[in-house]
């Protein structure tokens, strides 16, 4: 889906790259951002322990999320409408993730559980 935006171009970058008009719809930057650490959030939730350990670790992450999208902003290299297009993009790929892996764990459980079924 995504090349398809760099093949049709929607929107240019506020500022040359090179000396060149480049695509910028919607932030590439802030779309793999915004997939890659909620689903390593979700995965830290399941996996991590240590409470302590594991709000250290989902506070650092949205700091880091909120650093790198509004950055892009601020770099003057995305419109904000670029940012919102990789938001939005991404909420949606989050949540297929999401209910992908619920479906996942209600399909297929742990060793040792039981599905009940009806006879």
């Amino acid at each position: 889906m995504y090349l398809l935006f760099e093949i049709f171009a929607i929107n240019y970058r506020p500022v040359l790259i090179n000396g060149n008009l480049e695509a910028s719809y919607p932030s590439s930057t802030t779309l793999l951002v915004l997939c890659v650490m909620p689903t390593m959030l979700m995965q830290c939730k399941e996996r991590m322990k240590n409470q302590r350990i594991r709000k250290v670790v989902t506070v650092v992450t949205v700091l880091f999320m909120l650093f790198m999208v509004a950055g892009r902003l601020i770099s003057g290299v995305h419109w904000f409408t670029d940012i919102i297009g990789g938001v939005l993009l991404s909420c949606s790929l989050v949540l297929l993730y999401h209910a992908v892996r619920e479906l996942l764990v209600f399909l297929c459980p742990k060793e040792g559980e039981m599905i009940e079924t009806s006879r």
